[in-house]
């Protein structure tokens, strides 16, 4: 979804700036991963996501660090030009930083994860805090669903629309970029949070999975976890290790094995933009006058 609202902004004449906490990667401090012309650092130090996101998005400036708003200021201080947005990866409990539009995104499958918080559930906060929502996107739904959703959240103190989003996959392809023919027979192997989906998808897509493997969300594949894939894609007969695009950037040129990604896109409804739009001109406007 970040991937999505960034290129979109960007198309419609912004300069944007991703602002991203580098989860899992061992940098100290503020780091420009991408200026809009692909990634400067690696995932190791700058993290898997924000170099995915560095590779996809041209024109699009990826900063990595803990503190957002110290990260917001370098960017402002250092990129040509200085971002007129910024877009945060994961931000919606980050409240030392001033947002001008927050979305929050829930699992068509599961929205409210059994209502459970961390570490017993996968609720990251009350669902009281969505008084401070400005909209809800139900990923994977319909939008006659993703209005009902807005309608259950009444009562938690969320007065904003809710809209859907569809996640479509698109053509898989190796390494080097020629397509993988559909029915290959592929390794399946995810380490994101939630690992049966990707399966699911990419079986949906007509590749014989021989066999799969599921890592950690944000696994970093030391030698050990490189030596078990090989191991098991000797074994299995597969002729290709298909992953996901987070994956890939962690174990391209790191795997010597025939490597494929199964990219998978956030697609918004159209009313989400309009509405988007709207609260943009407003926001400056604001601005504006004040």
């Amino acid at each position: 979804m970040v991937s999505a609202l960034a290129g979109h902004l960007r198309d419609e004449g912004m300069a944007v700036a991703v602002l991203s906490r580098g989860y899992g990667g061992r940098g100290k401090g503020v780091h420009v991963v991408s200026t809009g012309e692909g990634p400067l650092l690696g995932p190791l130090v700058a993290g898997d996501e924000p170099v995915l996101l560095a590779g996809e998005l041209d024109n699009v400036a990826v900063v990595v660090g803990p503190d957002r708003v110290a990260a917001g200021r370098h960017a402002l201080e250092r990129l040509e030009p200085p971002p007129d947005v910024f877009v945060l990866d994961d931000g919606f409990s980050h409240l030392r930083l001033f947002r001008d539009v927050d979305l929050v995104i829930f699992p068509a499958d599961d929205p409210f994860a059994g209502a459970r918080l961390l570490p017993s559930g996968r609720l990251r906060e009350p669902l009281a805090s969505m008084r401070r929502a400005d909209a809800a996107l139900l990923i994977g739904a319909t939008e006659s669903a993703a209005r009902k959703l807005a309608e259950t959240l009444r009562p938690f103190g969320f007065e904003g629309p809710g809209f859907a989003s569809s996640i479509r996959p698109e053509p898989a392809r190796l390494a080097r970029g020629e397509p993988l023919a559909t029915g290959s027979k592929v390794l399946s192997v995810a380490a994101i949070a939630r690992p049966e989906r990707f399966l699911t998808t990419v079986l949906e897509q007509g590749f014989q999975v021989v066999d799969s493997l599921t890592f950690p969300d944000h696994h970093s594949y030391p030698v050990r976890s490189l030596r078990r894939i090989e191991r098991v894609w000797r074994h299995s007969g597969a002729e290709f290790v298909l992953t996901t695009t987070k994956d890939r950037v962690k174990l391209h040129g790191r795997l010597d094995l025939p490597l494929a990604e199964l990219p998978i896109r956030a697609v918004p409804e159209e009313p989400f933009w309009d509405w988007l739009h709207r609260r943009l001109r407003q926001q400056m406007a604001e601005e504006t006058e004040a």
